[in-house]
């Protein structure tokens, strides 16, 4: 008896289908869903309100957070001179996070019940990145002088508002210049062509490091699209 392959509903809510993928998930989850209004993760409104954002809430969200930390910083003593520093410092700890949480827990294989890829949950909800920041700020202030922390972590949660932003951007947006539409081609090269490289969002300084960026032939093929 042959078995069918299953087939993801988009009318019905995506979370409890998608383990019934199994193999074919890996595959699935980078193909574009195309839907007006975007298909539901969950039946229970209240869970399917968490899981949307729009993208304007995380500035509103966390620059007051970010310059509340740098301005913490300044009253425990940091100087005008020092206090830049401590937050590019935090803005290149993000880039390093940003390449490492793209490459290894949001591309991590899976066979169960994991998230489904869809173009209208791209910004992380508040909730989450509250919950996931309660790591790097201990981290912040346990590698760092207490009044280094809250500018360093500062500077972290900036570059993550710019990662968040420019990624909505990058799927949603029109970009017209050539840094913005290289960008672009570079992180659709990403998604549709080859998911194993290419794993910067802001700019591919950790794929060059790491030697992940996509081969010249692919970005080629790209760019002529």
């Amino acid at each position: 008896m042959v078995v069918k392959p299953f087939t993801v509903d988009l009318d019905k809510p995506l979370v409890f289908q998608v383990g019934h993928l199994g193999e074919a998930y890996n595959e699935w989850v980078h193909q574009p869903i195309v839907s007006k209004e975007g298909p539901r993760f969950f039946a229970n409104d209240y869970l399917e309100l968490l899981t949307r954002t729009a993208w304007w809430v995380i500035p509103l969200v966390w620059l007051p957070v970010a310059s509340w930390l740098v301005s913490m910083s300044f009253r425990m003593g940091l100087t005008l001179a020092q206090v830049p520093l401590a937050v590019v410092g935090g803005i290149f700890i993000w880039t390093l996070l940003e390449y490492g949480l793209h490459r290894f827990p949001l591309h991590m294989k899976s066979t169960s019940y994991w998230h489904p890829m869809d173009g209208m949950r791209i910004v992380f909800p508040p909730a989450v990145t509250a919950i996931l920041c309660v790591p790097f700020w201990n981290m912040s202030r346990l590698l760092s002088p207490p009044s280094v922390a809250p500018a360093l972590f500062g500077g972290t949660l900036l570059g993550y508002v710019a990662y968040d932003v420019t990624h909505y951007y990058l799927h949603h947006g029109k970009p017209y210049k050539r840094l913005t539409q290289d960008l672009k081609k570079y992180h659709l090269n990403h998604h549709f062509r080859n998911h194993s490289k290419g794993f910067g969002i802001t700019s591919s300084f950790w794929d060059n490091v790491f030697r992940t960026v996509p081969s010249t032939k692919t970005a080629e093929k790209m760019s002529n699209q």
